[in-house]
Parts: C-alpha cells; structure tokens; sequence
C-alpha cells in the first residue's frame, strides 16, 4: 500500500516541484540581470578619465593650509582649444590614417579662471609653451585614442597650474644648519679623497736619475 501511494503521489508532486524550482530559477536570473545600458560610459569617456569638480570636497592632504584655498580648478572645456592631427606615437600604420594627436590651447593672459598671480607665474615658468599670441599650447600623443590624449594634455594643464600654485617652502633655522653641515661633511670627505688619491699617485712615481 504504502508503494502504491508513493507511486501516486510521484508523478502529480514531482513536477509540480521543479516547476516550482524552475520559476525560482527564473526570479533569480531576473533580479540579477544588470540595469538599464541607458547610461553606460565607456571607460575612455571624458567624465571618467577628467571628473569634474565636486562643490563642497575636502582636501586629503593637511601639510599645507594655503594649496587648499587656491585649490587647482577644473578645466573649462568650452574655454580652451581642443584640434587633433596625425600622431607619431604608438599604433603602427593606423597613425598616417587617424587624428590621434591631441592639441590643447588657451590665452593665458585673459583665462580669468586661473588667478592674476598664478597666471603671471606660468608666463615665467613655461615661457617656452607660450606662442607669439600669447596661447598656452600643450600636446599629447602618449596612446593612439583620441580621449586618453586628450585627457593627458588636461592633466599636463592641471599640474601646470598646481606647480604655480604651489608655494616654496621656508626653511627653518635647524633645516639650514642641518644641510650647512652636510655641505660641509661631504666637502671634507672630497678633500680627503682627492689627497688619497693624490698621494696614490705619487707613490707610483719613478726617479729615472
């Protein structure tokens, strides 16, 4: 009786069962999937390699209290000249075909989103950079893509500004003795080298009379 009953009950449940797993599967499979492509970036996109600046973001680093007010600012892309050409980095004959390279350029005197002081130190400092217009030109053709250059000439304006910025440090009275007597020490030891190797010499000298 009791086979009989299990051979009853076997084909009705079973597939109820796995119908049952089937569906649980599926529930699964659904609340896995991935969301909507609509706002998929490639990871070679302008807002991943160049993010743009959050309002209100705290500086990380504390060892210097005046680079956090002049903080580097973000590059308007709309304010400077952005022109590609034939590069002659990485890609084989793909480069004679392609604008990989990527040009960036801006007045530097009238780029009021840069300060008057910082502005006046990148005329000094990179004087070479700096066309008869008065434009700051700077190039990239590190990769053969488009976007990774032109996200490396950003970079390179970026850390153009925060070497500007950035303010030479004032050393301290036990800095300048400390390396006074560095300078010191490493000269004796040139002086007493240089009379060693003197002294080698002379050692090595024949009297023919």
């Amino acid at each position: 009786m009791a086979a009989s009953g299990w051979r009853c009950l076997w084909p009705r449940r079973v597939p109820q069962m796995w119908a049952l797993g089937a569906g649980r599967c599926v529930l699964r499979r659904a609340f896995a999937l991935p969301a909507s492509s609509s706002d998929f970036q490639s990871e070679y996109s302008l807002g991943k390699l160049y993010p743009p600046q959050q309002k209100g973001r705290d500086d990380c680093s504390n060892s210097n209290a005046d680079f956090k007010k002049k903080s580097v600012p973000d590059i308007p892309i709309d304010r400077v000249s952005v022109s590609y050409c034939r590069s002659s980095g990485p890609g084989g004959q793909n480069v004679n075909k392609v604008n990989t390279k990527a040009e960036v350029r801006f007045h530097l005197s009238s780029a009021d989103w840069i300060t008057e002081d910082v502005r006046q130190k990148m005329a000094v400092m990179h004087k070479n950079k700096i066309n008869r217009s008065g434009e700051l030109i700077v190039t990239s053709e590190v990769s053969r893509y488009q976007m990774r250059n032109l996200a490396d000439c950003l970079q390179k304006v970026s850390d153009l500004i925060a070497e500007a910025t950035e303010k030479p440090q004032v050393e301290s009275k036990i800095d300048a003795q400390l390396i006074r007597s560095r300078v010191e020490k490493m000269n004796r030891e040139r002086l007493r080298q240089k009379k060693i190797h003197s002294t080698l010499k002379q050692s090595r000298r024949v009297d023919l009379d």
